[in-house]
């Protein structure tokens, strides 16, 4: 196959009930690819960090540089320029394109309209604003040279990769010989459906229907991206957002010894991260301790699992209803 890229949208993935980390297993699965070179976010809680290897695709990691100096130039940079009218006009120009390019890729999507020419000149043309209101270097983080050095590293690959989508148009001009992925007749599939239903539920918000969640969640069996343990921890997030506690310690005690290591690599820290705030206000302060000590131990648990471990151990979790 030759090189191949395919658009990454990093953590907005959760956010997308049609393109989800299940999505980009069922397209990859649709081409034939049997996983993909990653040269996008280093981000370890990245969602597809998890599903790729649930899904027994591999995942190869093309070594680069680090950036984050670039970050830190970008901060001076803006930083200086907010201290002129001038320069605070040309900050302003640029928070424009950044918002027209956050309104494209959280309205909804999906993939065969991600890979649209029209769509990611839409994209290309907000990145372009932005250069021409902050010039290249620092107010681009760097951009062409980033992208040449990473052009280069790609060249010398076949099969697919996955790259940032706001990079993905120039990064096409740059590799001469890659293409987008034909997925002009794709169309998500049950592994997206229970993807999105799982991402739902772990972010609740005030006009959720929580019982209808519930339902859904209680209906599904489960499959490798998004098993059974995690459906039910999704579960149990809803009932302790309600104040039933007993019944949110029934499914994360059920999901935590339903863990087994085929599973999402993250899902172990969060069901026990969770369980232990559980315990916590349930009044079961020493099993709840020894929960959150489970999860620092773990050899990988997602940073908002370590911090709720690292905060319950410092001070027991109270529930706050409102």
């Amino acid at each position: 196959m030759p090189l191949t890229l395919l658009p990454d949208l990093g953590d907005l993935l959760r956010l997308q009930p049609q393109l989800n980390a299940g999505t980009i297993v069922e397209a990859l699965r649709a081409l034939g690819a049997p996983g993909l070179l990653w040269a996008s976010s280093p981000d370890p809680d990245h969602p597809l960090r998890d599903a790729l290897p649930a899904a027994r695709l591999t995942v190869t990691d093309l070594p680069g540089d680090d950036w984050t100096w670039a970050d830190a130039e970008y901060e001076q940079l803006t930083g200086f320029l907010g201290q002129f009218p001038a320069g605070r006009e040309r900050l302003r120009a640029a928070g424009r394109a950044e918002a027209v390019l956050a309104e494209l890729v959280t309205a909804p999507l999906t993939l065969p309209g991600v890979l649209d020419p029209a769509f990611l000149a839409q994209v290309q043309e907000q990145t372009l604003a932005v250069r021409a209101a902050l010039d290249e270097g620092p107010g681009t983080r760097w951009r062409e040279r980033r992208l040449t050095e990473l052009a280069a590293r790609l060249n010398a690959h076949d099969g697919v990769a996955l790259v940032p989508l706001d990079d993905l148009p120039d990064l096409l001009s740059r590799l001469p010989g890659a293409a987008l992925p034909d997925l002009r007749a794709f169309g998500p599939g049950e592994t997206s459906r229970l993807r999105a239903l799982a991402d739902r539920a772990w972010q609740l918000n005030e006009t959720d229907d929580l019982g209808g969640l519930l339902a859904a969640l209680h209906r599904e069996t489960g499959d490798p991206v998004t098993p059974r343990a995690e459906l039910d921890a999704a579960a149990a997030g809803i009932h302790l957002a309600v104040g039933d506690l007993p019944e949110a310690r029934t499914l994360l005690e059920r999901a935590a010894h339903a863990l087994t290591d085929d599973l999402p690599r993250s899902l172990p820290g969060l069901v026990l991260a969770r369980l232990g705030q559980v315990r916590d206000a349930l009044g079961d302060r020493e099993l709840a301790q020894r929960t959150y000590r489970a999860v620092l131990a773990l050899n990988h648990a997602p940073q908002v699992a370590r911090d709720a471990a690292t905060a319950g151990l410092s001070e027991a979790f109270r529930l706050e209803l409102t």
